[in-house]
C-alpha cells in the first residue's frame, strides 16, 4: 500500500513530463520516416499521459486498500512497459532515418525520458528496471555500434548513469522494507505488553473503538475482564520475578484458552482482558467458565506448583453497552459483584469449618 501511494503521488509527475516532450519530440522527428513515426507515436503517448493524469486524479480520490494497491501497482508496470516501448522504437526509427548530426537529439531525448520515468516509478523496481533497459540498451547499442568516438563514449557514459539508477532504486527498495519493518515494530512495541506478549490496553482501546463504529453489517462482540485471586500473597511470599512468571504463565494459558478466536490482554498488574470478535465461534460459549477451567491446572513457577482462580466480568455488545465506555463498565461490575461472590463463599466456607471444629 506503501509502494501504491508512492506511485500515486509521483507517477502525476511523469505523466507531465512525458507529455511535455511530446510537441518537441513529434517536431524533432526525421524528415524521411513514416509519418505515423513521427507524429502518431507521440499524439498517442500525450493521449495516454493525458488519461493517465485524468485517472491517477480519481485515483488519489478513493481510500487506499490492499486490492487497490495491488492493481495500481500491476497496472502501472503494464502501461510504463507499454510507454517505454513506444518511446524506444520512436527514438530507434528516426535514428536510423536520419542523419549521424542529428542522432545525439534522440539519443538525449530517449535519455531522459527512460531516467525520469525510472526515478518517478522507482517504488516499483520491476516497472523502474524494466524501463531503463527497454529505453537505454537499445538506443545504447546503436551508438556503440556506429564507430563514432563521441557516440561511443557517450552510450558508455549512459549505461554508467543507468546502473548508478538502479543501484539507487535497490537501495530505495531496502531503505523501505526496512521503513515498513522499523514502523512495525514499534506499532509492536506501542501495543504489545512486555512481560507477557499479550496485547496491551492500549491495542485493546483501539480494538474496540473501530467495533462500535456505526457500520451497516454491524455484530456483536464480547469483552471480558478478568482479576487474579490469590495473586498477591503469592507475590508477597515467593518475590515479584516469581510474580512475573505466574503473571506470564497466566497468559500461555489464556492464548492456548482463545486460539484465533479471540484477543488477549493484559491491561496492568494482574487484570486481564480478553476480546471475542464478532463472527468468534467463543461468543456463543459460557467464555468466562472457559477461562476459569483454563486455570484450574496448577502453575508450575520454579518447581513449586501454584493455584490461582480469577474473577470475571462479561459485557457483550451492544446490549450490555453502546460505547466503549458503557461495555468496560458494565463489565467491570459484573467482576466486581463476581469477587464480592466469591468472598461470601470463601466466608460461609471458613464459617462451617469453624463450626465443625467447635463441634468435634
Amino acid at each position: 500500500m506503501l509502494r501504491a501511494k508512492r506511485v500515486e503521488t509521483q507517477t502525476s509527475m511523469m505523466y507531465l513530463m512525458l507529455l511535455a516532450t511530446t510537441p518537441t519530440a513529434a517536431w524533432a522527428g526525421a524528415a524521411d520516416v513514416h509519418w505515423f513515426v513521427r507524429f502518431g507515436l507521440p499524439g498517442i503517448l500525450a493521449m495516454l499521459c493525458l488519461l493517465g493524469l485524468l485517472e491517477n486524479w480519481q485515483s488519489r480520490q478513493r481510500t487506499m486498500s490492499l486490492r487497490r494497491a495491488r492493481l495500481i501497482v500491476n497496472k502501472t508496470s503494464r502501461v510504463s512497459g507499454l510507454v517505454g516501448i513506444m518511446c524506444s522504437a520512436w527514438a530507434v526509427i528516426n535514428w536510423l532515418g536520419s542523419p549521424p548530426e542529428n542522432h545525439a537529439s534522440f539519443a538525449m531525448i530517449l535519455t531522459m525520458g527512460s531516467l525520469a520515468t525510472a526515478y518517478c516509478l522507482s517504488s516499483i523496481r520491476f516497472a523502474a528496471i524494466l524501463n531503463l533497459v527497454i529505453g537505454v540498451v537499445p538506443i545504447s547499442a546503436l551508438m556503440l555500434s556506429s564507430a563514432n568516438p563521441a557516440e561511443m563514449a557517450a552510450a558508455t557514459s549512459l549505461m554508467l548513469a543507468t546502473a548508478i539508477l538502479i543501484r539507487f532504486i535497490m537501495q530505495g527498495h531496502a531503505m523501505l522494507v526496512d521503513l515498513l519493518q522499523l514502523q512495525k515494530q514499534t506499532r509492536d512495541l506501542a501495543n504489545t505488553d512486555p512481560l507477557t506478549g499479550l496485547a496491551n490496553r492500549r491495542a485493546l482501546d483501539a480494538r474496540i473503538a473501530d467495533l462500535v463504529k456505526p457500520r451497516q453489517d454491524a455484530q456483536p462482540f464480547k469483552l471480558a475482564v478478568l482479576d487474579l485471586d490469590g495473586f498477591k500473597p503469592v507475590n508477597d511470599q515467593f518475590g515479584h520475578a516469581f510474580g512475573d512468571k505466574l503473571l506470564s504463565s497466566v497468559a500461555d494459558r489464556l492464548r492456548e484458552c482463545l486460539g484465533d478466536d479471540g484477543l488477549a490482554v493484559r491491561q496492568g498488574g494482574d487484570e486481564f482482558a480478553v476480546l471475542l470478535p464478532p463472527g468468534s465461534p467463543l461468543i456463543s460459549a459460557a467464555i468466562a467458565d472457559r477461562i476459569l477451567i483454563s486455570l484450574v491446572r496448577p502453575h508450575i513457577i520454579e518447581g513449586i506448583p501454584i493455584n490461582v482462580s480469577a474473577s470475571i466480568g462479561v459485557a457483550q455488545w451492544p446490549s450490555d453497552g453502546a460505547t466503549a465506555d458503557d461495555l468496560f463498565n458494565f463489565a467491570d461490575r459484573a467482576l466486581y459483584q463476581a469477587k464480592a461472590e466469591t468472598r461470601a463463599t470463601a466466608a460461609i466456607g471458613e464459617q462451617r469449618g469453624n463450626l465443625a471444629v467447635q463441634a468435634g
